[in-house]
């Protein structure tokens, strides 16, 4: 073959002979076997072995590949619905505590607690109940360092009857919300110049 009858590659401009170097082999053999078929065979062998030979290759590999892919797809898909899973346990598991507490004879405060769990806005919520219930509310750390909404007022009930209805909306009907009640503690009694102990 003399320099004038070198073919050049039609993918990577190379002579088929370098193809294997320029990490289109794939394509070039291609294109090599559909434009010069005698060259092909004198570089690869038989069109027919080494096509065949490439199918075998190309859909083992490439179905490995994707065997592999869906696999991880698969994983990940299980990962994430386990871990929806248990967050939703937790959120079924967890308690709303609404804890009316008196501070006089007449006046007393609700604080409700456990609401963090839900992803519910604290401060919006709070909003809410304030001009619900025409009453102070705010949003402040209870002993435990978790957020609780303090409300003034005797509206455990009406706190207690929206929370529910929140709760529904974000399709968890089935959270317990308690109500408890603590006392005042009582001032000591005997002190001299100590005021007398209020009554429940």
């Amino acid at each position: 073959m003399s320099l004038r009858d070198v073919v050049y590659c039609g993918v990577c401009s190379y002579p088929p002979e370098y193809c294997e170097f320029t990490g289109k082999l794939k394509r070039c053999k291609v294109w090599l076997a559909e434009n010069h078929r005698d060259i092909f065979e004198q570089v690869y062998g038989d069109v027919e072995t080494d096509e065949a030979a490439e199918k075998l290759a190309a859909s083992s590999i490439g179905g490995e590949r994707e065997e592999k892919l869906e696999k991880d797809l698969l994983r990940l898909q299980s990962k994430q619905e386990n871990r929806e899973q248990r967050e939703l346990a937790k959120k079924l598991s967890s308690k709303v505590i609404i804890r009316r507490e008196a501070r006089t004879k007449r006046k007393c405060m609700v604080a409700i607690s456990g609401l963090e769990v839900f992803e519910i806005d604290m401060k919006k919520l709070a909003k809410t109940f304030a001009s619900k219930f025409a009453t102070g509310c705010s949003v402040s750390k209870n002993v435990e360092k978790k957020e609780e909404i303090v409300i003034q007022g005797d509206v455990a009930d009406e706190a207690e009857a929206y929370i529910h209805k929140l709760l529904e909306e974000k399709g968890m009907k089935d959270v317990k919300v308690e109500q408890i009640e603590t006392k005042k503690k009582k001032k000591p009694t005997g002190v001299p110049g100590a005021p007398a102990a209020d009554e429940e």
